[in-house]
């Protein structure tokens, strides 16, 4: 068996899950074709929740149907990574801002923890623990926000990013700056700084996008 069953989530979660990480990781590259029954054999399933993901993909942009062929892979391109990063700019500082104000002690824990991971797998250049790390901390901001359609916006940006985040974290200084700016926005948080964090926030996202 391909899953875990073990896992709680329904099948139709975990083969979307699958096929959305495979595109944004860049297993399924842009122009790739997913058939149905191919899928279906390589994941160990049946067709009806490899159609039910797809669909949702669709929904998402990060797929296309082509009558008679199957569906094709849209991915994430450079000028949607550009948008990704604009529109991320626009609202994140804002999350950063709202959770200065918002945060409680647990997640300030959790951030703390986090950014002393950071440090470790930084020491380490251990990229991939470091997106994942990275991923952590914006999820607990974006949750201390308290805004449920900002949170929901953000992470859906922050995911579709992922690829983007590993090559700019693979830059020889990139996850030392990325360290202290992460630091920078949890000590902002921790000071209960609405303008800090919003600034410092800002500041990530403007040396993430160079990279």
């Amino acid at each position: 068996m391909f899953f875990d069953m073990s896992d709680k989530q329904s099948l139709t979660t975990k083969v979307y899950t699958h096929i959305r990480d495979g595109i944004l990781d860049g297993s399924y590259k842009i122009g790739d074709l997913l058939i149905e029954t191919r899928l279906a054999d390589e994941l160990e399933v049946s067709r009806t929740p490899i159609r039910e993901a797809l669909k949702q993909l669709e929904l998402e942009g990060l797929v296309q149907s082509i009558p008679n062929r199957g569906v094709r892979v849209q991915g994430i391109s450079d000028d949607d990574l550009s948008d990704i990063y604009t529109i991320r700019l626009l609202l994140e500082g804002q999350a950063a801002y709202w959770a200065a104000e918002r945060i409680d002690t647990a997640q300030l824990d959790k951030l703390a923890e986090t950014v002393e991971l950071m440090e470790l797998y930084t020491r380490k250049n251990d990229v991939p623990h470091l997106a994942q790390l990275d991923s952590e901390f914006h999820d607990v901001l974006y949750s201390a926000a308290n805004s449920r359609m900002l949170k929901q916006v953000l992470a859906s940006l922050h995911q579709n990013a992922r690829r983007a985040r590993r090559s700019s974290l693979n830059e020889p200084l990139r996850p030392a700056d990325s360290l202290r700016e992460h630091r920078a926005i949890f000590m902002a948080l921790e000071s209960h700084d609405p303008e800090q964090a919003k600034q410092a926030m800002e500041q990530h996202l403007h040396n993430a996008h160079l990279n």
